[in-house]
């Protein structure tokens, strides 16, 4: 299975790349903190070294030993995975769930850094975020420019001028999930081009294409809306660089063409699948758009920092989201989160990783309805932006899946596909 490569060779070459960076970074841990910064990166670095020997061994998956506030849940979890009846008793790195494995080597390389102060606060995927971020240079500028044009006579477009910018913008919302630095094992994933022009060519890969569904939710909301009650859309964030930015424009669209009166965006609240967004990243990112010496870059920087600061854009991050939790559990593990998003009138999750989270990860019949899925988690209208990247896929037409597969056995995981798949809740 495709769960079978990712363990066996992306999750050590992450490995692998994280103590090299940590290796490269040896002389500014030096300056910045002496001797203590060095002997802290060896300890990082004993440690992760240990990890990838457990993980290419097969070893037991084990509590963690930190005083981290989620631990708890973490190791509570681990002994609901040996409880399972149909399971092996002792998790290890090749017999247990891929989700669970996956997500529990991320929580360890946050554990090697946050238990070796003084450079606890090191994110090891930073530079490759940055460099993602840069190397699409072109793409952000043509998203940028192409967004600050369509912002001139916004007030004049008619109702189906509206849904068609709102469908392109969603459409470079979703192929903007190529630029996925743990699906490429941290190699270059940069958006090169321009991702309008090739839209039309692309609409043959959306398999689930509910956009008429969004447009129509959030059509309704705004002419139901009273004094009292805003539209509220929150966006699930997936990868920083090229696919935050396409986010960030998506968002401004849906303020600026009064869909929506304000955005919650949620991040992680650690380095995550190599190229997450956590706060620092989003704030970064639109730093570094509002000091750019480009002047349609900059004008989307200086009016997203004005969001924030007006309160129409807010950031949030929940120690949930770097959990190994389905989000059906999400009710129980965090309500205050559940209850958080059962304010929003449209809830949009990004990405591969969200998907899986949302579908259970299982090997599900690719016919079987996308509600059924989700198992229950239904905090709100819900719609995800994926392209696909792991074999999890459902809501598809009978036999269209089968259809696929017969000239394209790779089609699950080529990330050459995606979905707008979209389930109204209750």
């Amino acid at each position: 299975s495709f769960a079978y490569f990712t363990i066996k060779d992306r999750l050590p070459q992450i490995l692998t790349r994280v103590i090299d960076t940590l290796h490269r970074h040896k002389n500014e841990f030096f300056e910045e903190h002496g001797e203590k910064g060095v002997e802290a990166e060896k300890r990082a670095i004993s440690f992760l070294s240990k990890l990838r020997n457990e993980l290419q061994t097969d070893k037991p998956v084990t509590p963690l030993e930190d005083e981290l506030p989620d631990a708890a849940l973490w190791n509570q979890y681990l002994d609901y995975q040996r409880n399972l009846p149909n399971g092996n008793g002792q998790p290890s790195w090749f017999q247990s769930p891929w989700l669970y494995v996956e997500c529990y080597m991320y929580r360890r390389i946050h554990a090697a850094l946050a238990q070796n102060p003084p450079i606890d606060n090191f994110d090891v995927f930073k530079e490759g975020k940055a460099q993602n971020f840069f190397e699409s240079q072109e793409a952000i500028i043509a998203l940028c420019t192409y967004f600050q044009e369509l912002l001139k006579n916004i007030k004049d477009l008619d109702e189906k001028q509206l849904q068609e910018e709102l469908f392109k913008l969603l459409q470079v919302s979703l192929w903007g999930n190529k630029c996925d630095l743990s699906f490429s094992a941290g190699e270059d994933s940069s958006q090169k081009s321009s991702p309008l022009q090739s839209l039309e060519n692309m609409i043959p890969y959306i398999l689930v294409n509910d956009m008429e569904k969004v447009w129509s939710l959030l059509v309704n909301a705004k002419k139901n809306r009273t004094e009292r009650s805003n539209v509220r859309v929150d966006i699930i964030l997936d990868n920083a660089g090229f696919e935050l930015v396409s986010d960030l424009v998506l968002a401004d669209f849906l303020l600026s063409s009064k869909l929506a009166d304000e955005v919650y965006f949620h991040g992680k609240s650690i380095p995550w699948y190599v190229s997450d967004t956590t706060k620092h990243d989003f704030n970064w990112t639109i730093k570094q758009l509002g000091s750019a010496n480009h002047m349609w870059m900059s004008r989307c920087g200086i009016n997203w920092e004005g969001n924030l600061k007006k309160g129409v854009w807010v950031f949030c991050d929940h120690m949930f989201w770097t959990l190994p939790h389905d989000f059906s559990s999400m009710s129980e593990v965090a309500p205050d989160l559940y209850a958080e998003l059962q304010k929003s009138n449209l809830i949009l999750f990004k990405g591969d990783l969200n998907y899986r989270k949302l579908t259970g990860d299982r090997k599900w019949e690719c016919s079987v309805p996308f509600q059924q899925a989700l198992n229950k988690f239904h905090p709100a209208p819900l719609c995800s932006l994926r392209t696909l990247k792991s074999d999890t896929q459902v809501g598809l037409k009978p036999g269209q899946g089968e259809q696929i597969q017969a000239s394209e056995p790779e089609w699950m995981v080529s990330g050459k596909y995606g979905v707008v798949q979209f389930d109204a809740g209750l």
